[in-house]
């Protein structure tokens, strides 16, 4: 048993299946956390919000594109990388996100932001980042020391800063969106970790293969980037994915040829929600027919929960635990990415 759920994987050394279980009170937590965040600046002076992060906490700025920016009356720039916009000044707010705090693009990025003059909020666990929050004397959210990997922690990173923007007034509503997400994600989460689960069949279909995950809209694009990452880090194979209606007007050239090989090595997944536009509609079901000759199979999920928000976190987590079925299949531990700490390892050389 982990986190008070049975896991059917061979071994977890870091209970990754717990974690990922326990998304719905994570997400909760962290709306209780965020709330009546002191020190944050004037609704009137904000003309831009950037939120700076890499990879699993970089996700949480696109959670904020997808939920929040359309209902904002200022743009939303997500920078994942050590350079932050030449327009960052005093007219704009920024998300410094960090896991770990010890980021290095973010960390670089959220000093050069704040030597330009923007109002800062750091969420991180600790690390440089947090002591810079501190030296600054700017809000801080911090994240709980338990969760085991940054991509554990969708909810502990994306939540605050939309608890935030409410407190300012850029995102009203805000809470009552988290709400019936931690409503959505409490049905969803009971479903997956039953035995014959959506996600286990998923995996059980789309297994040594390579997924092409696809979706539309920034809600459809956050979902897809999360399941592409999720089976990277956690299954440890290749993934890819693209949006509607870009891919139709590029990638889908790509599969004229190599169908021999294609229809042995990739499949199609396409994410359905209910912000897709009519004309993308009718762009999955042409784009789906065209592959589904060249791939090896088509597998189709469709979003569940009230609002954007509910189903963004609803498609996350279903590709979370299709990930780590895919890990169990393959006698594969979840938690450790070695590789990646090799990376981090080598360049701090």
């Amino acid at each position: 048993m982990t986190g008070g759920y049975a896991s059917p994987l061979p071994v977890d050394s870091l209970d990754m299946w717990g974690a990922t279980a326990a998304l719905p009170e994570q997400v909760a937590a962290a709306a209780d956390a965020a709330r009546g965040l002191g020190g944050l600046p004037n609704r009137d002076v904000i003309e831009h919000v950037v939120v700076l992060g890499m990879g699993g906490s970089g996700i949480a700025g696109d959670v904020l594109v997808a939920a929040a920016a359309p209902f904002m009356p200022v743009p939303v720039t997500v920078v994942k990388g050590y350079e932050p916009p030449d327009f960052v000044g005093t007219g704009t707010l920024v998300f410094a996100m960090s896991f770990s705090g010890d980021t290095e693009e973010t960390l670089e990025a959220a000093g050069e932001a704040y030597e330009a003059g923007a109002s800062m909020v750091v969420v991180a666990s600790g690390g440089s980042l947090a002591r810079l929050a501190d030296e600054w004397k700017v809000p801080f959210v911090p994240v709980p020391g338990d969760i085991p990997q940054p991509r554990a922690a969708l909810g502990a990173m994306a939540v605050p800063p939309l608890m935030a923007l409410e407190e300012i007034g850029l995102f009203p509503g805000a809470g009552r969106w988290v709400d019936l997400a931690v409503a959505q994600l409490r049905r969803r989460r009971d479903q997956l970790v039953a035995s014959g689960s959506l996600a286990e069949r998923v995996a059980a279909q789309i297994a040594r293969t390579i997924p092409l995950v696809v979706s539309s809209q920034a809600l459809g694009a956050a979902a897809a980037l999360r399941w592409k990452a999720q089976i990277n880090e956690n299954a440890k194979t290749p993934a890819f994915w693209n949006v509607h209606p870009e891919l139709c007007h590029n990638e889908v050239a790509g599969w004229a040829q190599l169908g021999d090989v294609t229809r042995q090595v990739v499949s199609l997944v396409n994410l359905r929600h209910d912000a897709e536009h009519p004309q993308v509609a009718r762009r999955v079901a042409l784009v789906t027919e065209v592959l589904s000759e060249v791939v090896a199979g088509v597998v189709e999920v469709v979003a569940e929960g009230e609002g954007d928000l509910a189903q963004l976190f609803d498609l996350a987590l279903v590709g979370d635990f299709v990930s780590l079925h895919l890990a169990a299949a393959e006698g594969v531990d979840p938690g450790p990415i070695p590789v990646l700490a090799e990376i981090k390892a080598r360049l701090r050389t």
